[in-house]
């Protein structure tokens, strides 16, 4: 007799997977406090899939687990801030920098695609979708890195600062896509690889700076 898969492994990387988008994508603010009944809720799993999913995003810093059970996501200290704008600025300028001797010109075209998208979703005042649209652009390019071990480390840092990068959409009230884009763009063309690394590190830090003052 033939024995059912037991469902619940697929069900935990369901609710990992849809939370950690979640998460990354800022559509969860600093700070929020989620239940794993609620979890188990909206994804429409028992609370072990949910208990398990949670785990896994306390030990990637994208959850913050307290001595009395509460689960959160984080909200960031100013330290903490800076601490990650330092790592996207080493691990992405380095990655772009990989990237640029394999910038063929239909990534290039590719990335002013997106980055016509991230404009749309700045018409909108769609937060989620201009941090999910940002985040693609810089995922694309650093594909062309072939470096999957650091853009790993690059995800990870993306996805504690999702509730964070929400917070400063918010500060910042953007009317256009991001200009330093275009400079990373024009690089590539270019094939500056200073001018590609300084667009890069100041990209990815500018912003942030805003939520430390």
């Amino acid at each position: 007799m033939q024995t059912r898969p037991d469902p619940s492994p697929s069900a935990h990387d369901r609710v990992y997977r849809g939370l950690r988008t979640r998460i990354m994508h800022g559509d969860i603010d600093p700070g929020q406090a989620l239940t794993l009944r609620g979890i188990g809720k909206e994804y429409g799993v028992s609370m072990t899939p949910a208990r398990e999913a949670v785990r896994r995003l306390v030990a990637e810093g994208a959850l913050s687990l307290s001595s009395s059970g509460r689960v959160a996501t984080p909200d960031l200290s100013n330290e903490r801030i800076e601490e990650l704008a330092a790592l996207r600025s080493l691990i992405e300028v380095e990655l772009a920098s990989r990237a640029l001797p394999r910038a063929h010109m239909a990534l290039i075209d590719r990335l002013q695609v997106i980055n016509g998208a991230i404009g749309e979703m700045v018409e909108r005042q769609d937060a989620v979708g201009y941090i999910r649209t940002n985040l693609e652009f810089h995922r694309t390019l650093y594909l062309r890195a072939q470096a999957p071990a650091m853009l790993a480390m690059a995800e990870t840092v993306w996805l504690q600062l999702g509730p964070t990068m929400r917070k400063l959409y918010a500060r910042m009230r953007r009317r256009e896509a991001p200009h330093f884009h275009r400079h990373i763009i024009a690089a590539l063309k270019a094939g500056d690889e200073p001018g590609l690394r300084l667009a890069v590190r100041s990209d990815v830090t500018q912003g942030l700076k805003m939520l430390v003052t």
